[in-house]
């Protein structure tokens, strides 16, 4: 084992286990961002040495003396993995905000080492210092990380009385946050700004997000949120979301059809989807709505659509759809294979032919059809395949001159098959 991840907080040296001061002192190399390696030279237990190095004194706490280079983490991040790995072999410490694997940098790096090439020593996370200070119940608690994410992946979240912790990129972008919150209809939620947590430069601030932030705010910082708003505003948590959510030409998969169809898909944690033909994009952003860990690839061949997909995935916080511009099957080469696919539009013989022999077994299709021509091939395909055909009739009370009627949509057949 050459290499000691170990978590820091902004007490520095003072808040390290005995274990992690050990690690410390018997370093070669020590590589960190800028502000941990200063927590470490202001901690009062670093003395400086020779140039490029810094001697750890042990003050009582860490036993013996050693001199260590000190390494600045560069940017872009993955260079500094690379000039990590370049150390295997030295004694080496990889400085880290907390608990590494909380949203940290551990697991990025131990994807590229073996399991006996390194220990974690983590420090209390901020999520952990943050729940603390509210009083709230931690595992009760949305936890985000937003560094180098939108505040839209909050939006599926937000309902009133929920708690969210959500770790952002610098003190700037809380008052960017209350603006956002407020312009989701959330302005009357209380904003808890938690700086510098755990350390001399500790402070926190509660005031509601339609208020802004005026003052500048320390660096790191948590921002706990208590969502208060209209019932109206939050997210339905159940498939078949409004339709008024998504953005469209038309080319959307209505909210009762869309909630048949994802039964049918059945989203597992982690499954990857093909939405073919994908329109406004609605069904690959609820089915990544379904789950945190699901995958989606939208593909459709209007450009047009592909970016109002693009949109609608981003305001609703499912900007983890992938949307491909192409036309389907020769759109498909070179994807990842799925786990279901969906055809919401560009059904055909060739398409189906196309999927049938490339979709590994185990793959579930489901392909919705409103035309006769679609709705013959969909019938001829579950004459030889099996599966599960259902015609969909839908119809809503509409006015009809000074009363009532129903007025009916296109009927719509389903086929839903596992290869």
């Amino acid at each position: 084992m050459w290499l000691n991840i170990v978590g820091i907080g902004e007490d520095g040296m003072a808040g390290l286990s005995a274990a992690s001061r050990m690690a410390l002192g018997e370093a070669e190399v020590i590589i960190g961002a800028p502000r941990h390696l200063r927590l470490l030279e202001t901690s009062g237990q670093a003395a400086s040495g020779a140039e490029g190095a810094t001697a750890f004194d042990d003050g009582g706490a860490l036993r013996g003396r050693t001199a260590a280079e000190l390494i600045e983490w560069p940017v872009p991040f993955a260079a500094g993995i690379e000039r990590v790995l370049a150390l295997r072999g030295r004694r080496v410490v990889m400085l880290a905000s907390g608990d590494p694997f909380w949203f940290g940098a551990g697991s990025v790096i131990c994807r590229h080492l073996a399991a006996d090439e390194w220990r974690v020593l983590p420090a209390p996370s901020v999520f952990s210092l943050a729940a603390a200070r509210l009083g709230w119940a931690l595992e009760q608690t949305v936890c985000v990380g937003l560094h180098a994410a939108p505040f839209n992946r909050l939006r599926p979240q937000l309902a009133s009385g929920a708690r969210l912790l959500v770790l952002v990129r610098d003190g700037a972008a809380v008052g960017e946050l209350a603006a956002w919150l407020t312009v989701q209809g959330f302005g009357a939620s209380t904003v808890h700004v938690l700086e510098a947590l755990g350390g001399p430069r500790e402070r926190m601030r509660s005031l509601r997000a339609a208020g802004g932030i005026a003052d500048e705010v320390l660096h790191p910082v948590t921002v706990g949120i208590e969502a208060m708003a209209a019932s109206a505003v939050a997210m339905p948590c159940a498939a078949g979301r409004p339709d008024g959510l998504f953005e469209h030409d038309g080319q959307l998969t209505k909210r009762p059809m869309r909630a048949l169809t994802l039964s049918a898909l059945a989203p597992r944690p982690g499954e990857r989807l093909w939405d073919i033909g994908a329109g406004s994009g609605s069904i690959g952003i609820e089915w990544l709505l379904s789950h945190p860990a699901n995958q989606a690839v939208g593909f459709e061949a209007d450009p047009q659509r592909a970016d109002r997909a693009r949109r609608n995935a981003l305001a609703l916080g499912a900007d983890r759809l992938q949307v491909v511009t192409g036309r389907a099957p020769a759109v498909l080469e070179g994807q990842p294979a799925p786990d279901a696919v969906f055809i919401g539009g560009g059904l055909s013989e060739a398409l189906l032919q196309t999927l049938w022999a490339r979709l590994a077994v185990g793959t579930r299709l489901v392909a919705n059809a409103v035309t006769l021509e679609s709705e013959t091939v969909l019938a001829n395909w579950h004459a030889k395949h099996g599966g599960h055909l259902l015609r969909v009739e839908l119809a809503e009370a509409a006015p009809l001159g000074g009363r009532r009627g129903w007025k009916a949509a296109y009927p719509v057949v389903q086929w839903s098959v596992t290869r």
